[in-house]
């Protein structure tokens, strides 16, 4: 079996070794090495080569925003995967800019954490629904002369890829949308790809943005 290659960054001892129990436990999971500040996510990424890292934000000497930035740059491959305490709404944005892929709050249960990098490892992208809702709500803000006056054909979406675009902007996993809509988990990862595709986009935090932005999804309609 080919193990997930993980990356702990985080510079408090007690939270490291606690993520790093939870994977060593698991048969799909290998953790590589633990980094404590961004200098070194850099240096073990060159030299570990990971699939996933599990990225703290207020590290000493370079932070998780900027390391997050520079893995992006050396390695765009590896998927990233935010834990943070912060969901203020300054850090949330300057983390939707870096690109990372995934966005965990630190009091998500260890089953929320294991499937967030098996997801990623697939090559899928977990936005927090808490998370989420801060991020569209940004945009609820926005008044009718801000938001561009266009419709699913812009991107030549289809009415499916407009639903499951609905429900990406919404938090949903591929499972829970592949659920609500009674289709195959499969069917859904094709459906985002094919989203990401039209729309020129690279994760799922992105595509919401985009969708709202562009009037493509009612961020008031319930399904």
């Amino acid at each position: 079996m080919t193990k997930i290659r993980i990356l702990i960054a985080d510079d408090h001892r007690v939270v490291r070794e606690g993520l790093a129990a939870i994977l060593k436990s698991r048969s799909d999971m290998d953790v590589v090495g633990e980094a404590i500040n961004g200098f070194e996510v850099i240096e073990k990424t060159k030299a570990l080569k990971p699939d996933v890292i599990l990225m703290d934000i207020s590290m000493p000497q370079m932070n998780g925003v900027e390391a997050t930035r520079a893995v992006r740059k050396i390695s765009p491959e590896i998927g990233i995967i935010v834990l943070t305490m912060h969901d203020d709404d300054a850090t949330i944005f300057e983390l939707v800019r870096t690109g990372v892929h995934g966005y965990l709050l630190k009091d998500a249960d260890s089953s929320e954490i294991v499937k967030a990098i098996q997801s990623i490892y697939k090559g899928e992208s977990i936005i927090h629904p808490s998370i989420a809702r801060k991020i569209l709500g940004e945009f609820s803000q926005l008044g009718p002369e801000q938001i561009k006056k266009a419709d699913r054909q812009m991107y030549n979406l289809s009415g499916r890829e407009v639903d499951v675009l609905r429900r990406v902007a919404k938090g949903k996993t591929n499972k829970e949308i592949a659920s609500e809509l009674q289709l195959s988990e499969k069917t859904i990862k094709n459906h985002v790809r094919n989203i990401f595709h039209k729309m020129g986009v690279y994760d799922r935090t992105e595509a919401a943005m985009k969708g709202v932005q562009e009037g493509i999804i009612d961020l008031e309609q319930r399904k």
